[in-house]
């Protein structure tokens, strides 16, 4: 084991796991990656956090990141070299797909345990974010101008997890630039270089190196 490394427990289809993995691959660092399986966490991530949710990043002093905002923040403030820091209104943003996008993506995609309403319903409540992110597309390449920034990273995860509910509906969609949008970002080199598969990290397993060159 590489004790020099900072350790980013994660679960490759995890939205919030994947953002993390971009930004750290991006920023071209180096990190020991431990990915877990959800239903049998490892006592040493649950010791670093306990409230058991990916992405954990424990970096060389003992200290504990885990959010994944702000794993990518931490990444990129040492290193942006695509500048995805510097655009404006994101926040904002990323602020509605972690919350009321969301809340409607896990009620669409689950809806046999939301019965209140049906499936259909939480998926129009979703389509609300879907023309704020068609409405920005339609005038830039990118949701916060004409570069790829942070607001993409870390919204197109949750996009990808809405499409793929009913892949079918979401083709026939009217949100062309949005569809062109998540194509691009699913073909890129970025999310190929995040969603590589690893072996299940135990304690005594090999140390994997992930991160280091940036996309």
């Amino acid at each position: 084991m590489n004790h020099d490394l900072p350790v980013l427990y994660s679960f490759r289809r995890c939205p919030y796991a994947m953002r993390a993995r971009m930004a750290i691959v991006h920023a071209g660092i180096q990190v020991e990656l431990r990915e877990i399986e959800l239903r049998s966490k490892p006592a040493q991530m649950l010791e670093a956090s306990p409230k058991g949710t990916v992405p954990v990043l424990v970096l060389g002093d003992g200290s504990v990141i885990d959010e994944s905002l702000d794993i990518m923040r931490w990444a990129l403030q040492q290193n942006d070299p695509g500048k995805w820091l510097q655009v404006n209104d994101f926040e904002v943003l990323i602020q509605w797909n972690d919350s009321r996008f969301k809340d409607n993506l896990d009620r669409y995609k689950y809806a046999d345990r939301y019965p209140e309403h049906p499936a259909e319903f939480y998926r129009q409540q979703g389509e609300l974010f879907l023309t704020e992110l068609e409405s920005r597309l339609i005038l830039t390449q990118y949701l916060c101008g004409d570069c790829f920034s942070i607001a993409d990273a870390a919204i197109a995860p949750f996009i990808r997890q809405f499409a793929a509910v009913d892949e079918t509906w979401f083709q026939a969609s009217p949100y062309s630039a949005l569809k062109r949008w998540l194509a691009a970002f699913l073909t890129g080199p970025l999310f190929d270089a995040v969603m590589k598969k690893y072996a299940v990290w135990k304690p005594g397993s090999s140390s994997i190196v992930f991160g280091g060159d940036t996309v």
